[in-house]
């Protein structure tokens, strides 16, 4: 008899699963497929052929697939291969406390043709539950002062090591990251900037004051181990957790994920200080086969002489800074901004930056198993941007990072700094 297991089945989204399937013929060619619906009702697969061994068995941790959305031997190949029936959808958990994303895994015989699999009955099934909290986490919603977010809280009394968590200028509250962060005993506050609830659609600046608030708020906390904090960051985010490390001295730990080391876009005002920003040439953008935009190159380049007074004073940062580069980015040329960045450092004679280069990792570095977002729509409509990354190279990054991330915040924000 058929069976197929995964284990385990209840378990958080970052961590991996053992998938097995025995009482095969010897030999035997199958189809292993993974199927998923988000929150909105998009569906989400993906499917690899295996071939049994003289024992009738396939075990994903070392059987290589021999074909389909990936080849070679991909333990999770099946998750962060995940495709969209709809075009350009990315995979992204919106509640990340009440339901786990589900995901099926199916067997079919390999002779059976793709066009059919969804209207036949699989030989066997697993369902998985795949968690963005683990059991104890807290949310706890922040509407204090001028802050829009959502806090984080590890089970247990505490102190825990607080962390800031900014994305993008996509706009709202994204939780994910910050959840899991929790989960693995950080105190995490996933902080919105605009386009949610009475914050601006599109800020015309960024007022790092806000930023500060955020830092005060947390050392506040009782649970929040003082007397630094973290921030992680991604893209346009970048911007912004750099002028933290650079303004705010109790910001000891940063994370870079793909962004910038000058102010772009819009201004940064501090106080009486505003730093303006670099400009962008629309006539610079690419569009790809896909017709999505390619913004690597479009932005003016911090190293011209005219732009100086937009770079980020990097050398006052007193904590220590993680660049992570995705090499295949094609948003930013975000690795030139890190060296330039690191140079800047240097210059200073300051040692407290390092960077973590992935090649063939795209724009968007999230935690591990999340499948690649190569290209998605602007949420002003204004186009589709492409993030880029090759899937697998993209996977094994994400994976790699997740773990230097959580080194990296436990190095950083256990130190006892009395200089603070």
């Amino acid at each position: 008899m058929i069976q197929l297991t995964a284990t385990p089945a209840s378990t958080l989204t970052d961590e991996p699963v053992h998938i097995r399937a025995t009482g095969l013929c010897p030999s035997q060619i199958v189809i292993f497929q993974a199927t998923l619906e988000d929150e909105k009702g998009n569906l989400f697969h993906s499917q690899a052929y295996y071939k049994a061994s003289e024992v009738g068995e396939v075990d994903l941790d070392h059987a290589p697939s021999l074909g389909g959305d990936y080849i070679g031997v991909h333990p999770m190949g099946l998750f962060w291969s995940l495709k969209p029936e709809k075009f350009l959808t990315k995979l992204m958990k919106r509640d990340v406390m009440t339901s786990p994303f589900l995901v099926q895994i199916k067997l079919y015989d390999s002779n059976l043709p793709l066009a059919q699999i969804a209207a036949t009955d699989p030989k066997v099934s697993v369902t998985l539950e795949r968690w963005y909290r683990a059991p104890g986490v807290t949310r706890i919603q922040v509407h204090e002062g001028h802050l829009r977010g959502a806090l984080f809280l590890p089970p247990g009394e505490g102190r825990f090591p607080g962390v800031i968590d900014l994305f993008a200028d996509i706009g709202g509250l994204i939780e994910y990251r910050a959840s899991l962060l929790a989960s693995h005993g950080f105190a995490a506050l996933a902080l919105a900037y605009c386009d949610y609830e009475d914050l601006p659609l599109h800020p015309e600046k960024i007022e790092l004051e806000y930023f500060e608030e955020a830092v005060n708020f947390l050392l506040r906390h009782p649970k929040i181990q003082k007397p630094g904090i973290g921030v992680i960051s991604v893209s346009k985010g970048v911007e912004i957790a750099l002028a933290m490390a650079c303004f705010l001295k109790h910001v000891v730990a940063t994370i870079c994920i793909n962004g910038p080391n000058a102010i772009y876009e819009f201004p940064l005002r501090y106080k009486d200080l505003v730093i303006t920003p670099i400009p962008s040439f629309m006539e610079r953008v690419q569009m790809d086969v896909l017709g999505a935009m390619r913004l690597r190159h479009y932005k003016g380049d911090a190293r011209d002489e005219l732009n100086q007074k937009s770079v980020l004073p990097i050398e006052k940062a007193q904590g220590a800074i993680l660049f992570i580069v995705g090499d295949g980015d094609e948003c930013m040329n975000s690795r030139e901004y890190a060296e330039q960045a690191l140079d800047q450092l240097r210059s200073h004679g300051r040692n407290n930056g390092r960077m973590l280069v992935y090649p063939g990792a795209g724009h968007l570095i999230e935690p591990p198993y999340t499948p690649l977002c190569y290209a998605s729509p602007h949420r002003l409509g204004s186009g589709i941007l492409l993030w880029g990354g090759d899937p697998v190279a993209h996977a094994a990054a994400q994976e790699h990072s997740w773990g230097e991330i959580q080194k990296f915040f436990r190095e950083q924000l256990t130190q006892t700094r009395s200089k603070l």
